[in-house]
């Protein structure tokens, strides 16, 4: 289940891609406009900052900014930056210990097979192209 860090994390990025023009967008304004708690903000956009999804700059004029363009950030990329693991079971998740049942698990093709379509989708579905459909992005939509 993605979380609330996960879902504000993408509200935040389609928010400031709408804005990008209007250079440094003050954290404030993200918040005020999503919804979300400054406090809540204040533990997103230092994530994204620390792994080169935005720009931060300090001061009077500061706040955040996309450093890529809409098109240049897959949702796969934010979440699993804010979420960790997508893996619908924990023996899928990067650096799980060794099942001590898979060679004989008959499910694990089942989650194997879901863990790369939840990825294939996600990273198919950039920032992009949610600012072009809203909240509408079918299968046939994603790259």
């Amino acid at each position: 289940m993605i979380s609330t860090r996960g879902r504000y994390a993408l509200r935040v990025m389609i928010d400031l891609a709408e804005h990008q023009d209007e250079g440094y967008i003050p954290m404030k304004d993200v918040a005020k406009r999503q919804g979300v708690s400054l406090g809540y903000m204040e533990k997103i956009l230092p994530v994204l900052v620390k792994n080169g999804i935005v720009e931060g700059l300090q001061g009077k004029t500061g706040g955040y900014r996309l450093i890529r363009k809409p098109e240049g950030y897959t949702l796969g990329e934010i979440l699993r930056l804010t979420e960790g693991s997508l893996a619908p079971v924990a023996c899928l998740e990067c650096g799980a210990s060794p099942c001590e049942k898979a060679a004989d698990c008959r499910t694990l093709p089942v989650w194997t097979e879901l863990d790369r379509r939840i990825n294939e989708y996600l990273d198919g579905v950039t920032i992009a192209d949610l600012l072009r459909s809203g909240p509408k992005v079918s299968v046939s939509q994603t790259r």
